[in-house]
């Protein structure tokens, strides 16, 4: 698919977060960088007259002369570059203002600044890099544990562009027979046709579950669980989330109604990636700032993907239990009975009229006790037991999986067309929808509007 994209324009961008480092990076790229950096370098040469890869000591002007900083400069000559373009860097002193005043003097210079991802989404308009290793650098940018890192690295090596092209090949192969027996239709070839088709198709469509078998794993440790801690007020909610921290985070009172606010962390749950939410305790409260915290707390037990309930095994069911368990029972969830080293008071009949048993776990929060068992239930509960491991993320994503899906539906048609020996134009409809699908993972058949999406979700300077 040909797209229009102003290649021929210089980009820049400041690459480094802006605040006081050590070191700020200003990134330039596209034809005529290099003469651009000249306008407002000093140093013994010309970095034109550089050879590629090398590394530069001067001082960055502006266009009047005046000294903005000591620099080094690394110019990279095209094609070996992250963007097959021409690439200078500028590597000032860290700050907000030595950096934004380079930036600016490299703009007054002849570049405009980059769009959210720019530099990237060159390396992909310019053949380096395919749509999943485009995503991967965000992925590994935002990766959370080693395991979500690792997974992102693997994609970014291109597994996923390996398997994909692959399944495309064989597809493009089958066309192409296909092609063949309907330009000769005097050689009699017809039923060996349908059976290498049959083979053909059933072996893709064994790769496309295998890849598919993965998935929801893959997102886990891609993305991560939306894990919201409820419960009504001091059952030990912000108790077990200062434990699962190993910090003070929460504040811990024997008031009810302390926790008035959501209070949201990241955890590393044997690599898997666990945003985790304590929530206000739900109950009926007159005060206005509780209740928005209780509206609040629905809201996020609605989104999540998990909801870990905690209950007070001292005390009975209440009003207030039941209600919250009627508004979690269609949700994945875990129900922590905490308080297990006192008196056990709460209905386990009951209780189980609401949530299966095997979703109940025992706990002391105070006397440290449970918690392994949390570890074990997380795992059969979304990682049907396993554990979580980098292979499981190759498709991780939930654009890749869309399209997998779709490529397979196409496919199941096409082995439907196959056995009801229709004619070989439509089993080549078929295999071109499935075709089609998979490119859309790559990024050979998407259209311009998912591309533009995909970059901006980019910092600036990447």
């Amino acid at each position: 698919m040909k797209r229009e994209y102003m290649l021929d324009d210089v980009i820049a961008a400041i690459s480094t977060p802006m605040g006081v480092g050590g070191i700020g990076i200003v990134r330039m790229t596209g034809t005529g960088c290099i003469e651009i950096a000249d306008k407002i370098f000093i140093g013994k040469k010309k970095l034109t007259e550089k050879a590629t890869h090398t590394l530069s000591y001067g001082k960055i002007t502006d266009l009047d002369g005046e000294i903005i900083d000591e620099v080094l400069v690394s110019v990279m000559k095209a094609p070996h570059t992250y963007t097959k373009e021409d690439i200078v860097e500028i590597n000032c002193h860290g700050g907000s203002l030595v950096t934004r005043k380079v930036l600016e003097a490299v703009l007054k210079a002849g570049a405009r600044i980059a769009q959210p991802g720019e530099f990237t989404k060159r390396s992909f308009l310019n053949g380096r890099i395919d749509l999943t290793q485009a995503e991967a650098v965000i992925d590994l940018i935002e990766s959370k544990t080693e395991l979500s890192r690792q997974a992102a690295v693997n994609q970014l090596e291109g597994r996923l562009k390996t398997a994909v092209r692959e399944m495309r090949d064989e597809i493009l192969d089958m066309i192409a027979s296909i092609e063949a027996v309907i330009d000769y239709p005097d050689y009699d070839i017809e039923d060996e046709t349908y059976s290498n088709m049959e083979k053909g198709a059933s072996k893709l469509l064994e790769t496309m579950d295998k890849l598919l078998e993965g998935a929801d794993r893959g997102k886990i440790i891609r993305e991560g669980l939306q894990t919201v801690i409820v419960g009504k007020p001091n059952v030990g909610k912000s108790s077990l989330l200062n434990w699962l921290l190993e910090e003070d985070r929460a504040i811990v009172t024997d008031i009810p109604g302390t926790t008035r606010d959501t209070v949201e962390e990241y955890l590393n749950i044997d690599g898997i990636p666990i945003k985790i939410v304590d929530t206000a305790g739900i109950r009926e409260t007159g005060d206005v700032v509780e209740r928005m915290g209780v509206e609040k707390s629905k809201a996020y037990a609605e989104q999540a993907d998990l909801v870990i309930m905690m209950l007070d095994g001292s005390r009975p069911l209440e009003a207030e239990d039941k209600e919250i368990l009627s508004f979690i029972k269609d949700k994945k969830t875990i129900v922590l009975l905490n308080k297990v080293d006192l008196e056990q008071k709460l209905s386990m009949e009951e209780l189980e009229t609401y949530i299966p048993e095997e979703q109940i776990l025992f706990i002391s929060v105070k006397k440290n006790k449970g918690f392994d068992a949390l570890i074990d239930a997380l795992k059969n509960m979304f990682l049907d037991g396993h554990a979580a491991s980098a292979d499981d993320a190759l498709l991780g994503n939930t654009r890749h999986k869309d399209a997998l899906y779709r490529a397979k539906e196409a496919m199941e048609h096409c082995m439907e067309t196959i056995t009801m020996r229709m004619p070989e134009d439509f089993i080549s409809l078929d295999l071109q929808d499935a075709n089609r699908a998979l490119g859309e993972i790559t990024g050979d058949t998407s259209d311009d509007e998912i591309i533009d999406r995909i970059f901006t979700k980019f910092c600036l300077g990447k």
